[in-house]
């Protein structure tokens, strides 16, 4: 008959051992403890806020991750694209609030689409009381290190409905949103500003919640600048890119195409803001009501580019 074997703990001593506090015929012992040291006291909000990085103001660094000095160091490249490359004509300027948030609504297009940076260079440059302008960007910008460095130094914050409120309603911003998102960079040349859906009207629920008026725009001469000619789907799978488009720049130029827009005419129209203050932040959940909005902006800034493409009586002097 096989020998029983005594349960021993982990530290290798037998059950019954006065060392883990039992007596000879294994009941514990009555042994004193030790008392319990007190506990810590709570840190005071002052000795927390020592660990706090102070702040750097040769950096100007704001809570988004926007550098003014990133962006001056830059501003003298966009200013060149803004007045010489693309010369570009301002409409409506004084539509854009002088304070208090606005969401900023526009077409967008175009491999590698300029639109947003002149829009920014057209705010800073012709408005009486220029403002930092925010972007609202796919989260795809994070996948690509040099990218998401340089565009988030500029004020790309991640579109996320956290981000819109504190943005819009807590900081009181000035936000752009591009509501085709992704499918309008995907544009070809020969679907140039022809407006996509807008989804299902985000920007609508995100404008009702924050309490803010919507400045719809109207923009031509992105898609001439940096047009797409076709898209190659096996290269898409192959290099991991979001579309790897074909025109008259990428691929053969490489990064380099960054930089070679084409000298397009640009002209921006900033439209009357459209006025939400008699919708409460619960209208936001009536999707019936919220697809109207979208829809009626949407028209009203097709109709916009129409007007601009009629008049328009060269791609490269306007």
């Amino acid at each position: 008959m096989a020998e029983r074997r005594t349960p021993t703990s982990r530290s290798g001593l037998s059950r019954e051992s006065p060392l883990l506090g039992y007596d000879e015929r294994g009941n514990g012992l009555d042994m004193p403890r030790e008392p319990e040291p007190p506990a810590a006291p709570a840190p005071e909000l002052r000795e927390l806020r020592e660990l706090v990085p102070a702040a750097e103001p040769g950096r100007e660094i704001d809570d988004w991750g926007r550098s003014q000095r990133v962006f001056d160091l830059i501003e003298p490249l966009l200013d060149f694209y803004y007045r010489y490359w693309f010369r570009a004509e301002v409409e409506g300027i004084e539509n854009v609030p002088s304070d208090g948030g606005a969401l900023i609504v526009s077409n967008h297009s175009g491999a590698l689409p300029p639109d947003a940076p002149m829009i920014i260079q057209a705010i800073r440059h012709e408005h009486p009381r220029p403002r930092p302008l925010y972007m609202l960007g796919e989260n795809w910008f994070k996948g690509y290190p040099g990218v998401s460095m340089l565009t988030t130094k500029i004020g790309l914050v991640a579109a996320h409905p956290s981000n819109a409120q504190r943005l819009l309603r807590d900081e009181e911003r000035l936000v752009l949103v591009f509501p085709e998102g992704q499918k309008a960079t995907r544009k070809l040349y020969w679907q140039r500003y022809r407006l996509r859906r807008f989804g299902r009207g985000g920007f609508v629920r995100t404008a009702m919640r924050a309490g803010v008026p919507i400045v719809p725009v109207a923009l031509i001469g992105a898609e001439e600048a940096m047009p797409v000619f076709a898209h190659v789907p096996l290269l898409e799978r192959l290099t991991g890119l979001l579309y790897f488009p074909v025109n008259h720049a990428f691929p053969q130029f490489g990064l380099a195409a960054a930089l070679m827009y084409l000298p397009a005419k640009f002209k921006i129209r900033f439209l009357e803001p459209v006025d939400l203050s008699r919708y409460g932040p619960d209208d936001a959940d009536d999707l019936a009501l919220v697809q109207r909005l979208s829809d009626r902006i949407r028209t009203r800034i097709q109709e916009e580019l129409d007007d601009l493409l009629l008049a328009r009586r060269s791609v490269w002097f306007g």
